[in-house]
């Protein structure tokens, strides 16, 4: 198996499935692209996720979409050929994922892609553009639910789609009861539980003008404490332009958690910090106008506000979690689901 990584959310992700194939006893290589290429956002998940090293480093980070994906190209087809996995593997949404199956179909070696089958229906987000092709050229779809699935049906693609809840659950289940023993980050901040908001931002439109102005515009007339730990590309965009907002370095996963799973609300562009809200217990103002994980949003817990500051003030003085959390994406066992769809003949 060659699984495919490059950011945060992939190592997180890996880490439980990581986990299940050896169990089976699948040799797995690992390919860091180095799409995060800051140490806070890629190395340090390896060491707190006690992931296997990556076999190979490609070093690609800092590029634009088309020029990561050029650059990608001769480096996974190195590995690939010299690997001859059974299966690529890859993860999400990223540039990663679609410069690794790409180039999985380019060595015909047969692709599986988890987290298939997701839909924002925003055609101006890259990301949008990488997971539909990613699914057209997978034979495995691992959808996190039964909504992903049906996309996935009515697009007609060719590979098999199986539902097996989401991959990150797992991570969480396991992972953040870990977090809440070994961190010191709110002591160290000075922070008491529920009394502070998290924020995070990454995705390209949001760390350009206007849109960045707007949105650190609302969060910087919060009446509470606004713990910002900043994408590298965040950090220089805000200091660029001189916004005033408090910064911290990018956090560990488990520095992270403990941090997020004790705010009172979390404000996120980022798809997997949304779930993780919900699976929290805190609820989430989303600084995107739509957002693949509708569930959340139905569920009430998850608000749109696209980059209106107003809206963004109004909805965080006002979030609350519904009284009732319906379980959503699974139930924590998504990654001995796809270790055994992909190694049927190999129990554990």
């Amino acid at each position: 198996m060659l699984s495919v990584v490059g950011n945060r959310p992939q190592f997180i992700k890996s880490a439980p499935l990581s986990v299940a194939l050896r169990k089976r006893g699948i040799d797995e290589v690992t390919l860091h692209t180095g799409q995060h290429y800051d140490r806070g956002l890629s190395q340090v998940f390896f060491e707190e996720l006690e992931l296997p090293e990556p076999q190979y480093r490609l070093g690609v980070g800092g590029l634009g979409r088309d020029d990561m994906l050029s650059a990608l190209r001769p480096g996974l087809l190195e590995a690939i050929e010299a690997e001859r996995p059974d299966w690529v593997l890859v993860y999400g949404d990223t540039n990663s994922t679609l410069g690794g199956a790409r180039a999985a179909v380019e060595a015909g070696v047969p692709l599986a892609h988890v987290e298939a089958g997701l839909r924002s229906y925003d055609d101006s987000m890259p990301e949008e553009h990488n997971r539909v092709e990613t699914d057209r050229l997978a034979q495995l779809l691992f959808a996190p639910d039964d909504r992903s699935k049906a996309n996935l049906e009515e697009e007609d693609v060719e590979g098999r789609a199986e539902v097996v809840g989401d991959v990150m659950l797992d991570a969480n289940e396991r992972l953040v009861p870990i977090a809440w023993r070994r961190s010191q980050i709110l002591d160290q901040l000075g922070l008491e539980p529920g009394r502070y908001v998290v924020a995070t931002l990454h995705r390209e439109a949001n760390v350009a003008q206007p849109r960045l102005g707007r949105i650190v515009d609302g969060l910087s007339r919060l009446e509470e404490r606004v713990v910002f730990p900043a994408h590298p590309r965040t950090r220089a965009a805000i200091e660029r332009e001189g916004l005033a907002v408090d910064l911290l370095p990018p956090l560990g996963y488990l520095d992270f958690a403990a941090l997020a799973s004790r705010a009172r609300v979390i404000v996120t562009d980022s798809g997997g910090l949304q779930k993780e809200a919900y699976w929290y217990g805190v609820p989430c103002v989303t600084t995107r106008a739509n957002t693949e994980w509708v569930d959340t949003v139905e569920a009430g817990a998850n608000v749109l506000v696209d980059d209106d500051p107003d809206r963004l003030l109004e909805a965080v003085r006002t979030a609350e979690m519904p009284a009732t959390r319906l379980e959503l994406y699974g139930d924590g066992h998504a990654s001995e689901r796809i270790a055994a769809a992909l190694y049927p003949s190999r129990p554990e």
